[in-house]
C-alpha cells in the first residue's frame, strides 16, 4: 500500500494511507483520548473529545475519522485543544450521575478516567439528569439509560458486529436515548443476550446481570453442595484482573481459588466440551454416513446464536445439532453421574458455572434442556467479571495461589476440550474425533489450521482418507447470514449442500471475546487469549476427546454409548422457533 509522511507533535511518522490521526499518533506513542472510539467499530466522531488541529491553522479534525494525509503537521495538546476536550467533558458529565461508588464500572470505567486525567474538581453546568428507568427484564443484562453518555458504540455493536439491531437510538434532541428496538423491554427485543454491547459500553450503562449474592448465601448454606464448573475461555482472561498479561494460562490457579471460596467440588467445563463432541461428533458421523441429504449440521454450542436462530432462522432448525453446550452437559453430569458415583443428594448440590458469556444466564433457564436431571441443571451461571469480584470481594491473593488439578469424575480434559473456547476449536475437535469414528484410526497431525484464525467465515475442505468434508466456521452473528443464505439457497435450487459441517459463534472470536469477559477486549487481545488456549492444547497429553479415559468410562458406567436412549435423554435437547418481539 501506499505510504505517507505526517507529523504528530513534531514527531515524524510513516503510516499506510488511509490510516487516521489517531492511530498515526498511537504508532509514535502520542495519546489522543477517545470515548465513542473502539477498535472493533468504524469511527463514526461522535463524542468530539479527540479534536486535534493543524500545526499554523485554527481548523481541528476529530482524530478517530480523519484519515491522515502527506506532509500533515498534527498538534494533538496545546491549551486550546485541552479547553475543547474540557467543555465536552464537562457537558457530558452534566448529564451522568455522580453515584460511581455503588456503579459497576467504578474503577475500570473510561469517562472516570478521562474525568481523573482531566483533573475535573467543579461541575461548570447544572446537572440535568434524564431520570430514565432501568431495564432488568433480561436474564442476563442490565439496561441503565441514565449513565448512558450517547456514544453509540452499543448500537453500532447491535447493528453492525452482531446484525441484531436490538438497539437503536430513539427520540430526537436532548431527549434522544439508547433504548430496545420499537421502544419495548429488552426481554421482549430481538435481544439474543450476547453481551458484546455491554462488553464495549465504555460506562456503567450496559452490564451483566450480578448474581453473585446467590452463590455467597449457598456457599454459606450448610444444607447445600455447591459445586462449580470453569468454561475454557475463562483461564486465558481472568488474569488480567490480576495483572496478568492476556492470555496467561491459569487453570491450576483458578482450581485453587474457586476451592478457597467454599467450593466442594471443582469441574471443569472442557471435561463437557470432550463429551459434547462424542455426542455431536457421532451425530455428524451418522449423518454424514447414513443420511447426507440431511446435512449440514450446524454446532449448537453458543446460547447466543441458538437465540438468534430460533429468532432470525427457525427454518435451520433442522439442521441444528441437537447436543446441548458443554455447560449444560455438565450441569446434568454433576446432578445425575456424579451424585451418584458419590451417593450425594442432587437436590442438595448448587451447580455453578464460570462462563466468559452472559447468554449462559439465559440458557440455564432454557425449560427444553436444563432439567434433565429433575431439577434445575446449573444454578447460577457467573461471568468471568462476576467471579473477580467475589475473588477480590474474598481477599484471594491470586498470584500467590498454588496450583491445584480439578475434581475426578467431571475435571479430565484433553487438547480439543479447551480450544472450544475460540473460533474454530470445536469445529477442529470434531474433526479430530470425528476422523477416528470413521476410519477407526489416530490422526497424525491433530492441528487444523484451516479453521483457525479470525477471519469471520472460514471455509475448508477437509480430507478424510479420501472423503471430502466441506466445512465452515463463522464468528461474529454478522458473519452468520453468509454461511446460512448460501445454505438456503443451495437446499431452494436442489443442489448439494455447501457444507456438511457448520460451527457458528456469537462473539467475535469465540468464547474469548465473549460479553461477559473482562473490559477491554480488541483484536490483539483475542489473539492472546485465542493463543493461551492452542498452549493448553499442545501442553495436553491427549488431544482428542475420545481418549480421555474419564469420557471413556462415563460411557462404560453411566452412558452406555454415544446418541443411546439415555445419552439422548440428557444430553441432547430441542428447538423452538421464536418470534423477535414478545408481545
Amino acid at each position: 500500500m501506499t505510504k505517507i509522511n505526517l507529523k504528530i507533535n513534531g514527531l515524524p511518522v510513516t503510516v499506510e494511507q488511509g490510516t487516521t490521526i489517531l492511530n498515526a499518533a498511537r504508532q509514535v506513542n502520542v495519546k489522543v483520548p477517545t470515548l465513542c472510539y473502539h477498535p472493533d467499530l468504524a469511527a463514526w466522531a461522535a463524542c468530539g473529545i479527540c479534536v486535534v488541529k493543524a500545526a499554523n491553522s485554527p481548523r481541528m479534525f476529530r482524530a478517530c475519522a480523519t484519515p491522515a494525509e502527506e506532509g500533515m503537521s498534527i498538534i494533538t495538546h496545546d491549551p486550546e485543544i485541552i479547553e475543547v476536550r474540557k467543555t465536552v467533558l464537562d457537558l457530558i458529565l452534566s448529564n451522568h450521575p455522580n453515584d460511581c461508588l455503588k456503579c459497576p464500572r467504578s474503577g475500570n470505567c473510561e469517562l472516570q478516567t478521562i474525568a481523573a486525567e482531566f483533573g475535573v474538581r467543579e461541575m461548570p453546568y447544572k446537572k440535568m439528569l434524564r431520570d430514565l428507568p432501568e431495564d432488568n427484564s433480561s436474564p442476563s443484562i442490565i439496561l441503565n439509560p441514565e449513565k448512558c453518555i450517547l456514544c453509540g458504540r452499543c448500537v453500532h455493536v447491535c447493528q453492525e458486529m452482531q446484525n441484531v439491531w436490538a438497539l437503536e437510538f430513539i427520540g430526537r434532541g436532548h431527549k434522544v436515548r439508547i433504548a430496545p428496538a420499537a421502544d419495548v423491554q429488552l426481554n421482549d427485543s430481538p435481544c439474543i443476550k450476547c453481551g458484546q454491547c455491554s462488553a464495549h459500553c465504555p460506562v456503567g450503562a450496559i452490564y451483566e446481570k450480578d448474581e453473585t449474592a446467590k452463590v455467597w448465601h449457598a456457599i454459606s448454606d450448610q444444607e447445600k453442595i455447591p459445586v462449580v464448573q470453569i468454561a475454557p475461555a475463562v483461564r486465558v482472561a481472568i488474569g488480567e484482573a490480576f495483572g496478568y498479561k492476556s492470555g496467561e494460562l491459569l487453570t491450576g490457579k483458578l482450581y485453587t481459588a474457586l476451592r478457597r471460596l467454599g467450593f466442594k467440588a471443582v469441574f471443569d467445563t472442557n471435561f463437557a466440551a470432550d463429551l459434547t463432541i462424542m455426542e455431536e461428533g457421532s451425530e455428524f458421523v451418522e449423518m454424514f454416513t447414513k443420511k447426507p441429504e440431511e446435512l449440514p449440521l450446524i454446532t449448537s454450542c453458543c446460547p447466543a446464536w441458538v437465540d438468534y436462530l430460533e429468532k432470525y432462522y427457525p427454518e435451520m432448525i433442522p439442521y441444528f445439532s441437537s447436543a446441548k453446550s458443554p455447560q449444560a452437559m455438565l450441569g446434568v453430569m454433576s446432578k445425575t453421574y456424579y451424585a451418584a458415583k458419590m451417593q450425594l443428594d442432587p437436590a442438595k448440590i448448587f451447580m455453578v458455572s464460570i462462563m466468559p458469556c452472559t447468554a449462559k444466564k439465559y440458557e440455564i433457564s432454557r425449560t427444553d434442556e436444563m432439567f434433565a436431571s429433575g431439577y434445575q441443571d446449573i444454578d447460577v451461571s457467573l461471568t468471568t467479571r462476576e467471579l473477580t469480584r467475589m475473588l477480590k470481594t474474598a481477599g484471594i491473593d491470586f498470584a500467590s495461589l498454588p496450583e491445584e488439578k480439578a475434581d475426578a469424575l467431571l475435571g479430565e480434559y484433553t487438547g480439543a476440550g479447551t480450544i472450544f473456547g475460540v473460533t474454530g476449536g470445536v469445529m477442529e475437535a470434531a474433526l479430530r474425533t470425528g476422523y477416528h469414528l470413521i476410519t477407526r484410526k489416530e490422526l497424525g497431525d491433530v492441528n487444523f489450521q484451516a479453521v483457525r484464525g479470525l477471519d469471520g467465515v472460514k471455509e475448508a475442505t477437509v480430507d478424510i482418507e479420501g472423503t471430502e468434508v466441506k466445512v465452515a466456521v463463522a464468528h461474529g452473528a454478522v458473519n452468520v447470514q453468509h454461511v446460512l443464505e448460501k445454505i438456503k439457497a443451495a437446499k431452494a435450487a436442489g443442489q448439494p449442500t455447501p457444507y456438511h459441517f457448520v460451527e457458528v459463534m456469537a462473539c467475535r472470536g469465540g468464547c474469548i471475546g465473549g460479553g461477559g469477559q473482562p473490559y477491554g477486549a480488541n483484536d490483539e487481545v483475542r489473539k492472546l487469549r485465542t493463543r493461551g488456549l492452542y498452549q493448553d492444547d499442545e501442553l495436553a497429553v491427549k488431544r482428542c476427546s475420545h481418549q480421555n479415559p474419564e469420557i471413556q468410562k462415563i460411557y462404560r458406567d453411566f452412558l452406555e454409548k454415544p446418541l443411546s436412549e439415555k445419552a439422548h435423554h440428557l444430553l441432547h435437547t430441542k428447538y423452538t422457533a421464536r418470534p423477535l418481539y414478545n408481545r
